[in-house]
């Protein structure tokens, strides 16, 4: 390689990584906690595979108990993110009563209203790593097709970084994370979009 596409490279690896730390530098303790959370369960899949069993479920005591291990079974994109916020400190308190996180991903949005927290796309709010996202919402039936943790955004994308809980990418119910992701990580739900974010608050106390 010559000498000077090589003083570039190093030199472009430098800035790149310089511009990391302060994009992280920027992040609050809370959602720092957040992303480094969120990235550290990528490459988790339910037990048995090819069910829905898994541990954030069984964290909150949701789902059924028919895995044969101590995994719950239920859809849990949201229980994930819960998860997520709950290990880093975040305001999550998970109840089936309306304005609390539950299984539901609509339950964010309940949430982010209730606490004044809830940005609906087109408002001109730019996602913060940390934030949920929701996509696929009807704010008429209450249900939303799917919600994961906000990791990045880049200027001119559609949608955000993120990882999902409950992904279904590149495998049936594993975490992953996506780039730009505009439209929601589920087979089904593939056609959803993102609606809007919910940021979170530190807990109290």
């Amino acid at each position: 390689m010559p000498l000077v596409l090589t003083a570039l490279v190093i030199l472009c690896g430098a800035v790149a990584a310089v511009t990391g730390e302060l994009t992280e530098a920027r992040l609050s303790p809370l959602r720092a906690r957040i992303v480094a959370i969120a990235d550290s369960q990528i490459g988790y899949r339910t037990n048995p595979s090819h069910t829905y069993c898994n541990k954030y479920s069984a964290y909150w005591h949701a789902g059924q108990d028919t895995c044969g291990n101590t995994n719950r079974d239920e859809e849990w994109c949201a229980d994930f993110a819960a998860w997520v916020w709950q290990k880093a400190g975040a305001s999550a308190t998970y109840e089936l009563a309306p304005g609390d996180i539950n299984s539901a991903s609509a339950s964010f949005y309940l949430w982010g209203v209730r606490h004044g927290t809830w940005h609906p796309v087109g408002n001109g709010y730019v996602p913060q790593p940390g934030d949920v996202v929701v996509y696929g919402l009807n704010t008429a039936t209450l249900v939303a097709k799917h919600v994961a943790v906000v990791t990045g955004f880049d200027a001119g994308s559609r949608g955000p970084d993120v990882v999902n809980g409950d992904g279904d990418r590149s495998a049936f119910s594993v975490v992953e994370s996506g780039r730009d992701q505009y439209r929601s990580d589920t087979a089904k739900g593939s056609q959803a979009v993102v609606s809007g974010y919910v940021s979170p608050e530190p807990r109290a106390g």
